[in-house]
C-alpha cells in the first residue's frame, strides 16, 4: 500500500500532466463554489445592512402610525390609508396616559425645494419632528443644537440639515447661522448631523428637520403623524409601554374589544423579521442556483476522470503489474478527484470574497467576509469531489491488469 505522500505526489504529477484539462475543470468547479459565496456574503451583508441602517429604531424605542411599516402585501397599505389619522392630540394623550412611556414625539415627512444663494436641491426630505424627538432620534448631532420645545410652540425658523445638505450648500463647512429657504419661507440653521449614508442606492443624508408646528404652517394639517415612543430598558419595560399606548389609542378612538386596530406598531423586531423572511427567499434561490452550479462542476469533473481512466489505462496495468493494489489505484483517482475540487474551491473562495471586497470598497454596502462561509465552501468543495470521484475511482480500481496492459 502507497504512502500518502506519494500518492500526493503521483496524483500532482498526473494533473501537471494533462494542465489544459485540469485547468478547465477547476474552473467549473471554481464558478459553483464563487456564486455560493458571493451569495452568501452579500446575504449576511444585507441582514447587518438592514440592522444598522434600514431598522434603525433604538431597541427601546417602538412607532405608532395609520399605515404597517413592514408588510408585503400592498393592499393592507391601501386599506390602511382610511384609517382615522394620527394627531397631536393622540401625542399629548399617549404623553399624558402612558406611564411607560419615557418620552414622546412625532415626526412627518415630505419633500421640499431647498435654496441657499446660488444653489438649488430638489426632493430634499422635510422632517417636522417635536422637540421631544431630540431623545428618541438616533441620528447624531454633529455640530450646534436641537430646537427647543419653546422654539417649536412658536413657530421658530429654525432648522437642522443632514451631511448632503452641508456639503452641496458650504462645501463641507460649518453650516449653523446660516440661513436658507424652504419653499417660499427662510429658517436659520441650528445644527447639522454626522453623515449617515445611502440605504439601496438612496441617499439618507439629504434632509432638513423643522420643528413639527413649522412643518404644519409649511405643509398644513391634512396628513397623519408618527408617534415615535422611547421606553425604559428592557422588554418587559418595552411591552407594558406597547400595551398602555395601545389601551390609550383604542380608547380614544372607540375601537371594542374584538375590533380591529385602526393604527400599527412598529419596532426594530418587525422591520428585522420582515427583512429576514424576504432575504431568506432570495438565499434559498441563489443558493438552489449556486448548487447547480457546483453540482454541474461535479459532473465535469465525473466525465473527465471517466476519460482519464480509458486514457491511462495502459499506466494503469503498468502499476498493477508492479504491485499496486486496487486500494492504491482507487486512492489515486480519488486524491485526483479532490485536489481539483480543492483547487476549484479555493480559487472560487477566493474569488466571491474579492467580490465582496470590491463591493464594500466601492459602495456603502457592508458585505460580510466570514471564516465559516470559507471553511463551508472548501467542505462542499471536498464533498463534491469525493461523490464525483468515486465511480471513476472505482472502475479504474476493477481494471483486469492483463487487460490493461494490451491497452494501445
Amino acid at each position: 500500500m502507497l504512502y500518502l505522500s506519494d500518492n500526493l505526489s503521483q496524483s500532482v504529477a498526473a494533473l501537471r500532466a494533462h494542465k489544459l484539462r485540469t485547468v478547465l475543470t477547476v474552473i467549473g468547479l471554481m464558478m459553483g463554489v464563487a456564486t455560493l459565496i458571493t451569495v452568501m456574503t452579500i446575504v449576511q451583508g444585507a441582514n447587518l445592512y438592514v440592522e444598522q441602517k434600514i431598522a434603525n429604531l433604538g431597541t427601546n424605542v417602538f412607532q405608532i402610525a395609520r399605515t404597517p411599516f413592514a408588510v408585503t402585501d400592498y393592499g393592507v397599505v391601501i386599506k390602511a390609508l382610511r384609517n382615522k389619522r394620527i394627531q397631536m392630540e393622540d401625542l399629548q394623550a399617549v404623553a399624558n396616559g402612558c406611564v411607560g412611556c419615557k418620552s414622546v414625539g412625532a415626526s412627518a415627512s415630505s419633500t421640499v425645494r431647498a435654496h441657499y444663494k446660488d444653489r438649488d436641491l430638489e426632493d430634499v426630505s422635510l422632517i417636522g419632528h417635536t422637540a421631544h424627538m431630540v431623545d428618541i432620534d438616533t441620528r447624531t448631532l454633529l455640530m450646534g443644537r436641537y430646537f427647543t420645545e419653546v422654539e417649536d410652540q412658536h413657530s421658530a425658523a429654525v432648522c437642522l440639515v443632514g451631511d448632503s445638505v452641508v456639503q452641496q450648500f458650504f462645501g463641507g463647512a460649518n453650516p449653523v447661522g446660516k440661513t436658507i429657504r424652504l419653499g417660499n419661507d427662510e429658517f436659520t440653521i441650528i445644527g447639522s448631523f454626522e453623515k449617515i449614508g445611502s440605504v439601496l442606492g438612496q441617499d439618507q443624508d439629504n434632509f432638513v428637520i423643522v420643528p413639527m408646528n413649522d412643518y404644519f404652517r409649511l405643509r398644513g394639517m391634512r396628513f397623519s403623524l408618527t408617534l415615535n415612543i422611547l421606553t425604559a430598558p428592557g422588554n418587559a419595560a418595552f411591552e407594558r409601554a406597547q400595551d398602555q399606548a395601545r389601551m390609550i389609542l383604542r380608547a380614544r378612538r372607540h375601537i371594542l374589544p374584538r375590533q380591529d386596530e385602526d393604527f400599527f406598531i412598529g419596532t426594530k423586531d418587525s422591520y428585522i423579521s420582515l427583512w429576514q423572511s424576504i432575504s431568506g427567499a432570495f438565499f434559498a434561490v441563489f443558493l438552489m442556483v449556486s448548487s447547480i452550479s457546483a453540482v454541474v462542476g461535479g459532473i465535469v469533473i465525473m466525465n473527465v476522470m471517466l476519460v482519464s481512466v480509458t486514457e491511462r489505462t495502459k499506466e494503469i496495468g503498468v502499476r498493477r503489474a508492479l504491485g499496486a493494489t486496487r486500494k492504491d489505484i482507487m486512492h489515486q483517482f480519488l486524491t485526483e478527484s479532490v485536489m481539483q475540487c480543492l483547487i476549484g474551491g479555493i480559487v472560487g473562495i477566493s474569488g466571491g470574497f474579492l467580490c465582496a471586497l470590491l463591493l464594500r470598497y466601492f459602495t456603502d454596502f457592508p458585505a460580510s467576509v466570514q471564516t465559516w462561509v470559507a471553511i463551508l465552501g472548501l467542505i462542499l468543495s471536498s464533498v463534491i469531489g469525493l461523490f464525483f470521484g468515486i465511480y471513476p475511482a472505482i472502475r479504474a480500481s476493477r481494471l483486469d491488469p492483463v487487460v490493461a496492459l494490451r491497452a494501445d
